[in-house]
């Protein structure tokens, strides 16, 4: 197996975010790793935008990550907005490179065409399942005649090209945490390469982005360690040096669950527009997978220290004291309390006047205030008042009691499973006046619940009041990540309740 050394070429790394979405907090951590292996190596950070998945972009998802990265001081050399000498840095910008790339692929004959319809892929899935086998690609249309291949293209019959995995074998490829990580050519599916429009997948446009940008080093989550085998064919496919991997430890719930909104606040968007500051989100980023170095119980004595202090340390420390060699491959635990008691740690020790900024770039921003007036100026009768109308959106827990949200004519249990109704409704609809009022009416059609009773719950979880300035007006402001975090803990604590009156 080909690899390079780390002595042979300039480092270079990068991170590659999709524009589907709020910014996830997963970003942030391979994106804080990444960095600190780049600077600690006098070597280049390359931000590169996978937009390529066109059924779930989000137009301000970019600009939404560059924000994000910004707030945390995580600053690139090159990308879709600084340029560099590998651009574009857009995936949606280079799908002329990856046709070509493609081309040599099937003229090499380690890809190919199938035709198969969506049908037929679905019923080759169930076929398998009934037979107890894993669901996978059967390679019907790996040895296609020309001929027929000809006559469908003569037909217009959509097609995906696919990687042709050889039939038998194994592919080894070094893993820099774990050594040799070896696949059975049995277990790699012939992955797609190519979508019906145009479009690669990420394992295409992956390896060839990071060939012709010169990564040297690619750190991701460990979730890619299936997928590595079939970007190993591919480098070798073309020819190519191989990167040298490292896939990092997943961050996980305190069950031990892979990290995930239900049970923990993902967008970077909400931790920013909670108050958190980026320091104490970086420190406590830095963390995770233990790559730092805690003090010894000698010097927690010698200096006075308490444990915890141990915990607390800055980005310029990272960059001196952190060891990739060190990370262990437990999966680092996303502990919420810990996050906040680092919060604190770091808003104490704010001087006065920086608290004040904290708090007026945050939840009393200009911005904000400005955004909120309109909606209760014409509903109170002195500005005292603007605190009672507007204090659930300076608030962090606002859990209404049972006689606030429960309708008249619902129970419980059936207000508690509309408003996971209206949690996935939310999740799922562009976060717009205009896109929120119908989809929720639909579900309350759909679930018979009155128009009256569906908003007056989602107020009520929301606001904490019966009362408030317009409802989703008011959702506007507060924001998507914001309000949807509030839905799940209202959804959580009623969970936990339930749980304990049993």
């Amino acid at each position: 197996m080909t690899t390079s050394t780390e002595s042979a070429a300039p480092i270079r790394v990068r991170i590659a975010p999709s524009p589907t979405g709020d910014p996830h907090v997963g970003t942030a951590y391979i994106g804080l790793l990444n960095f600190i292996y780049a600077r600690q190596r006098g070597g280049q950070f390359v931000l590169r935008i996978e937009d390529t998945d066109r059924a779930r972009f989000v137009a301000t998802s970019e600009q939404m990550i560059f924000d994000s990265l910004h707030w945390l001081g995580l600053e690139w050399d090159e990308g879709p907005d600084v340029g560099g000498p590998y651009g574009p840095y857009r995936q949606s910008e280079r799908t002329e490179i990856y046709r070509e790339h493609v081309e040599f692929l099937l003229a090499s004959g380690h890809a190919y065409r199938s035709f198969e319809t969506a049908e037929e892929l679905d019923a080759m899935r169930k076929s398998q399942i009934a037979a107890k086998l894993p669901p996978r690609y059967n390679g019907a249309h790996r040895e296609l005649p020309q001929v027929q291949i000809d006559a469908f293209l003569a037909e217009d019959r959509p097609y995906v090209i696919r990687l042709k995995v050889p039939v038998e074998g194994e592919t080894i490829f070094r893993d820099e945490l774990r050594g040799n990580v070896t696949f059975s050519h049995n277990n790699v599916d012939d992955q797609v390469l190519m979508k019906s429009d145009g479009f690669p997948t990420y394992h295409l446009a992956n390896v060839v982005d990071d060939h012709l940008m010169r990564i040297t080093d690619v750190i991701r989550a460990e979730e890619w360690i299936s997928s590595t085998p079939k970007h190993v064919l591919l480098y070798r496919a073309f020819g190519w040096d191989i990167p040298r991997f490292w896939h990092m430890p997943l961050l996980r719930n305190l069950d031990k669950s892979k990290i995930s909104k239900r049970k923990n606040p993902v967008s970077l968007i909400y931790y920013r527009e909670s108050g958190f500051l980026p320091q104490a989100l970086l420190n406590f980023l830095g963390l995770m997978g233990g790559g730092m170095a805690q003090p010894t119980e000698q010097e927690i004595v010698s200096k006075g220290m308490n444990v915890k202090e141990g915990d607390i340390f800055s980005l310029s420390d990272m960059l001196e004291k952190f060891d990739f060699r060190r990370i262990s491959l437990g999966g680092p635990v996303f502990d919420l309390t810990k996050l906040k008691w680092l919060n604190g740690e770091y808003l104490r020790a704010l001087s006065s006047e920086k608290f004040f900024d904290a708090l007026r770039a945050t939840i009393f921003s200009d911005d904000y205030l400005r955004r909120i007036a309109p909606l209760v100026q014409t509903r109170i009768e002195t500005l005292a008042q603007f605190g009672d109308m507007t204090d659930f959106f300076f608030k962090d827990d606002v859990m209404p009691a049972p006689e606030v949200f429960i309708p008249k004519k619902h129970t419980l249990e059936e207000t508690l499973a509309f408003a996971a109704e209206q949690l996935t409704v939310l999740e799922a609809t562009v976060f717009a006046v205009e896109d929120l009022e119908p989809a929720l009416k639909q579900l309350g059609v759909e679930k018979e619940w009155s128009v009256k009773d569906n908003f007056m719950l989602l107020r009520a979880i929301l606001t904490g009041k019966i009362a408030s300035p317009p409802l989703l007006e008011s959702l506007m402001v507060f924001g998507k990540a914001r309000s949807l975090d509030r839905m799940r803990r209202f959804l959580d604590t009623q969970k936990r309740q339930a749980n304990s009156r049993h």
